[in-house]
């Protein structure tokens, strides 16, 4: 008996058939073995990854591609829905299911309850509050959060605003005194099915052509035109059967 199996007490290795696999202490036995996967430097320019845009998919555009809008970032980030409140909520489910945290103010809870309900209390994701009473999200790059302002045509200052992974949706349902100031301060903004008088003076607003300003008027139900500085782009928000299910079909009013 040799002095190493005197210690460890088991039989010395031996060299076995082909392929043998003999166990180490402690780590299992030894995988199979393979080449490296390795590239030059001069390859690296050559490797390009499959992915697209990353946050939340809001619908369709006109060539049928998925539009998605990244609300989750490490820097403020303003939204201004000039639209129903389907929309909104809409939005705001998908939110959630990507893993951000959602907080709504609202002037009418009952319209929330049945989502706060549906998603487990508040407790998972979702979480009303009155308006003026947002406590402090505590937003970061691990739980990043939504803001969501129901508040009415004239919203009041918010207390909590947009910051660093947490972006702030502010829903009015027509064109009010304050939207001029909210326009300004927001990144994006999505118009819904408007009238003709909002439509002109919207379009002097944001500088919109002669075909979105004749266009707005006459959006079927679930279709936004997004605009972010000179962007623009309509999108057409399809329900997944479990939205049906809980906010019912498109519409532009509530």
């Amino acid at each position: 008996m040799t002095a190493t199996t005197a210690r460890s007490g088991a039989p010395e290795p031996s060299s076995g058939a082909p392929g043998h696999r003999l166990p180490r202490a402690g780590f299992g036995l030894i995988g199979p073995r393979h080449a490296r996967h390795s590239v030059s430097v001069d390859q690296l320019g050559a490797l390009a990854l499959p992915i697209g845009d990353d946050g939340v998919v809001i619908g369709v555009d006109a060539e049928g591609r998925p539009a998605v809008l990244g609300i989750n970032r490490p820097t403020p980030y303003d939204v201004v829905l000039i639209g129903g409140l389907w929309t909104a909520q809409v939005l705001a489910l998908r939110a959630a299911a990507t893993g951000a945290r959602v907080a709504v103010e609202t002037g009418r809870p009952q319209a929330w309850a049945q989502m706060v309900h549906a998603m487990g209390g508040g407790q998972n994701g979702l979480a009303v509050y009155e308006v003026g009473r947002v406590p402090p999200q505590g937003a970061s790059a691990g739980t990043p959060v939504l803001v969501v302002r129901d508040c009415g045509m004239r919203p009041p200052r918010g207390r909590v605003a947009s910051g660093p992974w947490q972006a702030v949706l502010t829903l009015l349902p027509y064109l009010s005194p304050v939207a001029p100031r909210l326009l300004r301060q927001a990144r994006l903004v999505g118009v819904q099915r408007i009238s003709p008088d909002e439509s002109a003076e919207l379009g002097r607003a944001l500088a919109l052509p002669r075909a979105d300003v004749e266009a707005l008027p006459t959006l079927a139900d679930g279709f936004t035109l997004w605009c972010a500085d000179r962007d623009r782009q309509y999108v057409m928000t399809q329900p997944t059967d479990a939205e049906i299910g809980l906010l019912g079909t498109p519409r532009r009013m509530d």
